[in-house]
């Protein structure tokens, strides 16, 4: 793919900023390509490879693995190891971390009850929505009509919500709890 990989990138970067596009003429001034005939072949080099697709309108939009991120092989959180510069495999965050999409929503953590779980106040928790949850699973539950995020456990009461806080109690429901769903993965953004 060659330079292609460079025009990717810089088409990537572009939407991530304007969360579209840009139509072939722009396109061509972006990538500093000259004529309509280089523009329009990488475009269908870019659709052939799964990057781009037509969407309504003849409009350009991004295609399943426009969102594709390279998957190191690992890192150590220790000692340092040798570099690998080997091909990597390509992921979403998407497949890595949704496995039924249209059950599947984010929920911004406020607080700092599960700070000792590593879940931070601004992360993002990936819930994916269901009513059953197995005991010790980090769940969204609502209890007495407000939503929280807490370890699912049991006592002798019944089920209860467990902090990751020895600040916090352990909350034993007044009324009714039920659960919204359980935490299947969890996004945080460094810097800025």
């Amino acid at each position: 793919m060659g330079n292609d990989t460079t025009y990717l990138s810089q088409l990537q970067d572009f939407y991530a900023r304007h969360r579209l596009l840009p139509p072939y003429a722009a396109m061509g001034e972006l990538l500093g390509l000259r004529s309509k005939s280089s523009v329009a072949a990488l475009v269908a080099r870019l659709k052939l490879a799964g990057y781009l697709e037509t969407g309504p309108g003849k409009r350009l939009k991004p295609a399943g693995k426009f969102f594709e991120r390279t998957l190191a092989d690992s890192v150590r959180a220790g000692l340092p190891t040798p570099a690998d510069n080997a091909p990597s495999e390509a992921i979403t965050i998407d497949d890595y971390l949704v496995e039924r999409p249209s059950q599947t929503v984010l929920v911004r953590v406020k607080g700092d009850s599960m700070c000792d779980a590593g879940i931070h106040e601004g992360d993002i928790a990936v819930v994916e929505k269901r009513p059953l949850a197995n005991l010790g699973e980090i769940v969204v539950a609502i209890v007495d009509n407000e939503f929280t995020l807490k370890y699912l456990d049991r006592d002798k009461s019944g089920f209860v919500l467990r902090p990751a806080n020895p600040a916090y109690g352990v909350i034993r429901p007044k009324g009714q709890m039920e659960i919204f769903g359980v935490m299947v993965g969890l996004v945080r953004k460094y810097g800025r």
